[in-house]
């Protein structure tokens, strides 16, 4: 196993939960807990969850970050299938703003799901959806770098778009980039400060098939990253463990096996769901044993 340190903690609550109320407690306790940061979904809806409530990712990370003070809030992740660069960017600059400095912004190319149909728009190729996405991602780290950008692209035109005072950060939030394909991973190098990879997805993958992918995955980010004049650690790397993705939490020796192995494939961070009451995400009983695997 390498001795190198071991990756950090980040967890995910979800927009279902309910009342609001239950939202932000719930990342007050990640916070308390000690993680790196708490994202959430930025979807309409979710599959698996499509029959409850669900909320907006946008006035969740507003209210999240009016309760924290020290962990950073995020999307894991947005994606241009309901959103259009200018609008977002606004918001993007105020939550920054709000939480002081301590937005991440998570971003994916957006699957043929639910929020890709509810508009009414045609479907698209994967080829079409990267090509959307590589366009949706240079506006948008366009505009939040500049304070007034025209631009008219193919799919997406912002005329005399002003962001203003703009980020806190700089020279603008850092983008998390989930790619697997050699375009995606291109664009995670080109743009992107953070990686992150749920592996093959899917409750019935088997562990040696996931480690083996998201190593494989990590490899060639690396020389994404090398044919961009970048250096592999330039680039901080994180796997998200699937909301149904038990077996890590089986053991305390399960879990260390789990870091050990992800290290070595380059791995910073370990991304979570936070526990939940429909037994989905990491077993309440598992908490201690992440604490104690974490240094937290």
């Amino acid at each position: 196993m390498s001795s190198a340190p071991v990756p950090t903690l980040s967890a995910l609550v979800l927009p279902d939960r309910h009342p609001v109320s239950t939202f932000v407690a719930e990342v007050q306790d990640a916070e308390r807990f000690g993680v790196r940061a708490v994202f959430t979904y930025d979807h309409l809806t979710w599959p698996l969850l499509a029959d409850g409530p669900w909320y907006g990712a946008v006035p969740l990370l507003a209210a999240a970050a009016a309760a924290t003070d020290r962990v950073r809030l995020g999307t894991q992740v947005a994606s241009p299938n309901f959103r259009h660069p200018v609008p977002f960017a606004t918001e993007l600059v105020t939550l920054d703003q709000l939480s002081g400095g301590r937005l991440e912004l998570g971003v994916g190319a957006g699957t043929e799901s639910l929020d890709a149909k509810v508009l009414g728009d045609p479907p698209l190729s994967r080829p079409e959806r990267m090509t959307r996405f590589e366009e949706w991602l240079t506006l948008l780290d366009q505009l939040l770098r500049e304070p007034v950008v025209t631009v008219h692209g193919e799919r997406y035109t912002a005329i005399d778009a002003h962001q203003l005072p703009g980020c806190v950060q700089t020279p603008r939030l850092p983008f998390t980039v989930a790619a697997t394909g050699p375009r995606a991973l291109r664009l995670a190098a080109r743009l992107g400060q953070r990686w992150v990879t749920y592996g093959p997805y899917g409750a019935d993958v088997e562990p040696e098939a996931w480690f083996a992918a998201v190593a494989e995955q990590s490899a060639r980010l690396t020389d994404a990253l090398a044919e961009d004049g970048r250096e592999p650690s330039s680039m901080r790397r994180s796997a998200q463990l699937g909301l149904e993705t038990y077996w890590p939490f089986e053991s305390r020796e399960r879990y260390a096996d789990t870091l050990g192995r992800l290290t070595e494939a380059g791995i910073d961070e370990v991304s979570v769901h936070w526990p939940r009451p429909d037994g989905r995400g990491v077993p309440t009983a598992a908490l201690p044993v992440l604490a104690e695997a974490h240094g937290l």
